[in-house]
């Protein structure tokens, strides 16, 4: 009788789950000794990849950035398949500026003399986190300070304990110790000077808590930053979309092997110390089982999960019964302690007399609670950082959210979240606060709102495009972090296979097998962790089975 070939089904079509089966399938020998298959829960490839168009530009709705080009595997694929040029103009194609026009509430444009010692003040707390080197500048010794925060930090309550946000809080603190005889400023209403670089400091704590996902740097793990990885060089985007590597990896299947709509809801597994006699024709069953939404089942004898840590969150629950027997607890409880956050992208298209005018605009908001804020900013807004064109002079503005104004943004109505920007636009564009046709209500695929900045230039929101990766069933949330109380332990834990070892009583090893970026320790919440992580699981099947090529 001829023995059936191992079955591998992959669980996700996202990047983790592409690479593996793209390097198992062209793996010389593979499609003799193999039968391979992927099944997807969406209606499309990608995972958190989305490329996208809006107002006639090429957007992303998830994956944005290939970070850092040097040795970038994913910038290696780009270029093979000439993914980086392009005729049509695209998100971020301009990078990002490194000269952001900084105005305050209010319509108060501020100095760069206010705006770049916070700036550095903050950027090098975060390299002195990361532990990269810090130079010194303007004469002021950050390198000291931050040694002397991090001592205070640790001296009450222990390194293993301190979020990102407690670290850079105590360093503010002691900045405006050494600078406490700069005076006051003048000329920007009811702004004190603290005030503003409090304010401008929270513009970066909230840049960094969508750079992470943390929804609060409270939760955010500083001893974990130090571990976590770029590669060097410049970070960019895909000119003809970060779709275009997932269809280059997935080309070398052939049709079929993908299958969309396949949304696996249980895995039953054989642990260690299970013994089984089952047999189908004659031989050992294969001793993993996939139960999917509309009732049917698949064997295989290894199944590569690479669904979002999110949905592993949701399966682990005790009503879930995603994984029959659960998972084992040091799987579990890694899967418990690691962060996962929500981070949403708002498009929003407007009309402007001249967009060229239009500025790179970090905003700096008054606190929630203070009485002079603009009581028709919405608080979703107020967390934000920046609103500004996709690149120079598209029709198309961009703002990133983090946390829960991410989740409330999922929630709102077009015609409230449109309400919402062009009040905060009137607050910062305006001085004083203007808004044209205020009493008229346009409609334009929403409630259009006009607003006429200090220089005439009338900027009016036409249309809106927003992600919801929160609650999405998919994905539940967008990449991952090190959470206070968890550590890069966990994430190695993330990727251990199910069972690791075996005997010739015990089932046979390595049924569940973990890819995703939230498995890899120094390169998670990227797409080329998520890459990485693919080739690892794919390698380590070949390995097991001592194919050539690996």
């Amino acid at each position: 009788m001829v023995s059936k070939k191992p079955r591998i089904v992959i669980i996700g079509a996202g990047m983790a789950g592409l690479t593996a089966a793209n390097k198992l399938y062209t793996t010389t020998g593979f499609k003799d000794m193999f039968e391979l298959c992927v099944v997807e829960g969406g209606r499309r490839i990608g995972g958190r990849i989305n490329t996208s168009e809006f107002g006639g530009d090429r957007i992303e709705m998830g994956a944005t950035w290939i970070h850092g080009i040097g040795g970038s595997p994913l910038h290696q694929i780009a270029r093979e398949i000439h993914a980086l040029e392009s005729e049509q103009p695209w998100e971020c194609m301009d990078g990002c500026s490194e000269e952001p026009t900084t105005i305050a509430e209010g319509g108060f444009e501020l100095n760069p003399s206010i705006v770049q010692p916070v700036t550095t003040l903050f950027k090098n707390l975060m390299d002195y986190a990361q532990g990269k080197m810090i130079e010194d500048s303007e004469g002021f010794d950050y390198s000291n300070l931050a040694a002397k925060v991090f001592k205070i930090c640790t001296n009450n309550g222990g390194q293993e304990k301190l979020s990102v946000a407690s670290f850079l809080r105590q360093g503010l603190n002691a900045y405006w110790v050494s600078k406490k005889d700069q005076g006051e400023l003048k000329g920007y209403g009811n702004w004190s000077r603290r005030l503003l670089e409090e304010a401008i400091f929270g513009i970066h704590e909230n840049i960094e808590r969508t750079y992470t996902s943390a929804g609060n740097l409270l939760t955010l793990d500083y001893s974990a930053e130090s571990e976590y990885r770029m590669f060097p060089g410049e970070e960019i985007t895909i000119a003809k979309g970060y779709l275009n590597i997932i269809e280059s990896l997935a080309s070398v299947l052939p049709p079929g092997l993908v299958k969309l709509g396949r949304k696996v809801t249980r895995i039953e597994w054989q642990p260690e110390g299970h013994e089984s006699s089952d047999k189908q024709n004659g031989h050992a069953a294969r001793p993993v089982k996939l139960q999917f939404n509309d009732g049917s089942n698949m064997l295989a004898d290894h199944v590569i999960v690479t669904v979002s840590l999110g949905v592993l969150k949701a399966g682990i629950r005790e009503d879930s019964g995603m994984f029959n027997p659960p998972l084992p607890p040091f799987k579990s409880e890694a899967i418990s302690r690691l962060g996962y956050g929500v981070v949403n992208k708002l498009f929003l298209q407007v009309e402007c007399h001249d967009l060229s005018k239009f500025p790179f605009l970090q905003m700096v908001f008054h606190r929630p609670d203070s009485e002079f804020r603009h009581k028709k900013i919405p608080w979703w807004m107020r967390r934000t950082a920046n609103l500004c064109p996709i690149y120079s002079n598209s029709s198309v503005l961009l703002s990133w959210f983090a946390g829960q104004e991410a989740l409330e943004l999922e929630s709102l109505q077009d015609e409230q979240i449109i309400d919402g920007v062009s009040a905060t636009l009137s607050s910062f564009l305006s001085q004083p606060y203007k808004q044209v046709n205020s009493n008229s209500h346009e409609l334009c695929n929403g409630n259009g709102k006009s607003v006429e900045n200090i220089h005439g230039n009338e900027v009016k929101v036409t249309k809106i495009l927003r992600s919801r990766w929160g609650t999405d069933p998919l994905f539940l949330g967008s990449y991952s972090y090190v959470a206070v109380g968890s550590s890069g332990d966990d994430l190695d834990k993330m990727a251990e296979p199910l069972p690791k070892q075996s005997s010739a009583a015990s089932p046979p090893p390595l049924q569940i097998l973990f890819a995703g970026e939230a498995t890899h320790r120094t390169h998670y919440s990227t797409t080329h962790g998520a890459y990485l992580s693919g080739l690892r699981e794919a390698n380590r099947l070949l390995q097991h089975y001592h194919c050539v090529g690996v």
